[in-house]
């Protein structure tokens, strides 16, 4: 996890170096990063499933492997495009740690720690999240950008070498007969989040043909993919998982999460920069505090988890959410700085909890057959949001400062912005809570649907 994190986080500090090294401009650099995140998006359902299959520790030493070669790659690129593939092989990698690591923490950890292992993942990819400016800076500035690849595959060895150690072996699997790859549902699975994607990162600019033909792409994919689980004998995803279980609830409720946590990440620095005055250092700063939170209260929220139950965190969790959004929707412009990293505190202590408590809810008593799939798609579920708010908060940031037509807009008017931005954002929270009782009083005391697991002691 703290790979997969770190292999975000520490690139996107590089871009600048990486545009002057390459010639390139701003939207060709973005692929960088997009590519990466494209891979995991698109892939992290079909590997968790493989998973499943073949076994989850074979897979996650296939997958740290593949990692461990496409930072090779990436360190050795000789032009951007070079550099675009290897990063789009290092996110197979990356989506194969993540579906692993949750399933593996869900079916080899006895059940009632299962909160803290959860808890443990959460700080390690919190770190990972919060090492990567420093980290990434501190390299480049000594020893240029390929040091920032050489520093992933020397991590991606080392795991490599503790995963093969310390993991007991896989049970056994499925006969050859029964373990069939449901490719029509995985190929039409990654054509509809491919194009959701793109439609929410390079099809919302001035190009709306474009954009409407990514959308019309995403229903069209969609529609063709729920016929095609429908019909095949070993779907992808087992449709009958998501009819009215806690599985649903809790992937519907850590997108509208994951929204919202990206309104710290869209806003926070315009805010710091355009409407405080704080140079980008202070920004960088200021902008840790939310990983940093996470990665302290992880493990004991993990522990909370394991002794107050999943219901209670999850709501509590939502609840500081919405608490922190209005923080930051008034505070700031009172106390400024402060206020800021108040608001933020009180938003990532929120999301540690009900991070920690949802997901464990999911994956304490998910079938061992299903365990990856279901990890695949609580993080699929997530990137899903962060895309959502990446866009749309965005949208909704711009259209609130007028920050679309100038980058020189007026404080008052970035401050405006983020006061819309977060009471929008805030307002997300109360239908995610709407969510978690309605599952609640359709399922009794919030059971796991049958086919995903037994119920759970809440």
């Amino acid at each position: 996890m703290l790979l997969s994190s770190l292999g975000t986080s520490v690139a996107n500090v590089a871009l600048p170096t990486l545009a002057e090294s390459f010639g390139a401009t701003f939207q060709g650099i973005q692929w960088v990063v997009l590519a990466y995140l494209l891979a995991i998006t698109v892939l992290i359902v079909s590997v968790g499933r493989l998973g499943d299959m073949f076994g989850h520790r074979r897979l996650l030493l296939a997958g740290l492997c593949l990692y461990a070669v496409a930072s090779v790659l990436c360190s050795a690129a000789t032009s951007l495009w070079i550099l675009i593939a290897a990063r789009g092989l290092q996110g197979l990698g990356a989506a194969i740690m993540m579906a692993v690591s949750l399933a593996l923490a869900g079916g080899s950890i006895a059940k009632e720690k299962t909160g803290s292992a959860i808890g443990l993942l959460g700080t390690m990819s919190a770190l990972g999240t919060a090492l990567g400016p420093t980290l990434g800076g501190v390299l480049i500035s000594g020893l240029g950008w390929r040091a920032i690849f050489h520093v992933t595959a020397a991590g991606a060895t080392l795991a490599l070498f503790l995963t093969y150690r310390n993991l007991p072996a896989d049970s056994r699997r499925e006969s050859k007969s029964r373990m069939r790859v449901d490719v029509l549902g995985s190929s039409l699975l990654a054509f509809t989040l491919a194009a959701y994607a793109l439609a929410m990162t390079i099809g919302t600019g001035k190009d709306i043909v474009f954009g409407l033909a990514l959308v019309i792409c995403t229903v069209l994919g969609a529609g063709l993919f729920l016929l095609a689980e429908k019909r095949a004998e070993k779907p992808l995803i087992n449709l009958s998982l998501l009819r009215g279980s806690q599985l649903s609830a809790a992937l519907a409720t850590s997108a509208l999460v994951s929204t919202v946590l990206m309104a710290t990440l869209v806003v926070g620095p315009f805010y710091l920069s355009l409407a405080l005055g704080l140079q980008a250092g202070q920004v960088g700063l200021a902008m840790t505090v939310g990983p940093i939170v996470v990665s302290l209260c992880s493990v004991p929220a993990g522990r909370l988890v394991d002794q107050a139950g999943t219901h209670l965190l999850t709501v509590t969790g939502l609840a500081g959410i919405a608490a922190g959004c209005l923080i930051l929707s008034l505070l700031p412009m009172t106390f400024g700085v402060s206020g800021f990293i108040g608001g933020i505190i009180v938003v990532t202590l929120g999301y540690a909890l009900f991070q920690t408590a949802n997901t464990t809810a999911v994956m304490k008593d998910a079938a061992e057959d299903v365990r990856g799939v279901t990890s695949g798609m609580l993080n699929l579920s997530r990137n899903l949001g962060l895309i959502t708010g990446a866009s749309m908060i965005g949208a909704v940031f711009a259209l609130a400062s007028g920050i679309q037509d100038s980058i020189a807009t007026a404080p008052d008017a970035v401050a405006r912005g983020m006061r819309v931005t977060f009471a929008v954002a805030g307002a997300l929270m109360p239908i995610a809570i709407f969510i978690v009782y309605a599952h609640r009083w359709r399922r009794g005391e919030g059971s796991m649907n049958r086919e995903l697991a037994a119920p759970l002691k809440n």
